[in-house]
């Protein structure tokens, strides 16, 4: 048994298709295939159920599934080891992120890791593009990804570790023509019967305020589901709707305005997620490092700015 036709065999069990395999592993898809049915073939088993729709496993592929990961994962900390005493990163950091992080500037993040670590590749998955944090969360499980940056209200899965980093406001976003425009805050109870535009459930903010109006006793009425709070910004502007978004999605705004809600818990927690049952790579712990300091150098900023002023 070679370690390409474990590459292989993961890869096609991961993405559920010899195409994206072929295209994650940069191979053509009849290497793919091939590398595949000489694994069965050694095994004497077969391990993937080909359709003209979809790849799944078979019982023999279920059980290989978890030996073939440690099997890789043990290879990639051998080659992390030996990278280390040469002096640099290098391999792959899969990362999964939602589309707003609050405080936390993914992009400069991204860019200072590749600037420190130019040998690691880094490959960013949205939870626009994988249905939400619960998925992420699936995806670490299933070895998809190494990090991300997810939203789990309450209960936290056992199939993964995760760190608190930060929590965001959500605040209420109106018209300006809006009868509740001219408050200052508004309770919870001044939305009943009100239109709004919301994340699908399974997202960390529709979660935090769905939790919010159970448990004032109210109904909600979602008329248009989102998973970009910029469209969700401007499905308000076109009175579509009112929206509960992340403080500081809205700028200063002639047709808008934001409004706190006292009474509720709407507080969108932000954690970093691990596998649970997954040792982190090199590239993995130096990410996780790296989102420490620059938290620590966001609060220091605030802190300063908050003496200025």
């Amino acid at each position: 048994m070679e370690l390409r036709q474990l590459e292989c065999f993961v890869a096609v069990a991961e993405e559920r298709s010899f195409t994206r395999a072929a295209a994650r592993l940069h191979l053509v898809q009849s290497t793919v295939s091939a590398t595949i049915a000489a694994l069965e073939k050694e095994l004497a088993a077969p391990l993937l159920v080909r359709t003209t729709r979809r790849v799944s496993l078979t019982d023999a592929g279920l059980e290989l599934l978890p030996k073939a990961r440690v099997a890789l994962d043990a290879v990639r900390d051998a080659r992390d080891v030996v990278h280390a005493v040469q002096g640099g990163l290098r391999g792959t950091l899969r990362i999964g992120t939602m589309s707003s992080l609050g405080l936390i500037d993914l992009p400069a993040l991204l860019g200072r890791f590749h600037r420190d670590h130019p040998e690691v590749s880094v490959r960013l998955a949205t939870a626009a593009s994988c249905g939400g944090s619960p998925e992420l969360i699936t995806a670490l499980a299933e070895g998809r990804l190494d990090l991300a940056f997810v939203s789990i209200p309450g209960q936290h899965p056992t199939t993964a570790r995760l760190r608190h980093l930060t929590s965001v406001r959500l605040d209420l976003v109106v018209p300006r023509e809006h009868p509740l425009a001219d408050r200052g805050t508004v309770t919870i109870s001044d939305l009943a019967g009100e239109p709004f535009i919301d994340f699908p459930s399974g997202y960390g903010n529709r979660a935090v305020t769905d939790r919010a109006f159970t448990a004032a006793g109210l109904r909600r009425h979602v008329t248009i589901e989102i998973t970009d709070i910029a469209a969700g910004v401007d499905f308000v502007r076109n009175r579509l709707g009112l929206a509960l978004l992340p403080r500081g999605a809205v700028g200063p705004d002639d047709d808008l305005t934001t409004l706190g809600i006292a009474d509720a818990d709407l507080d969108w927690p932000i954690s970093l997620a691990a596998p649970a049952e997954r040792a982190p790579s090199a590239a993995a712990r130096a990410f996780e490092r790296l989102v420490d300091r620059h938290l620590a150098e966001r609060h220091l900023a605030d802190r300063h700015l908050a003496e200025r002023s």
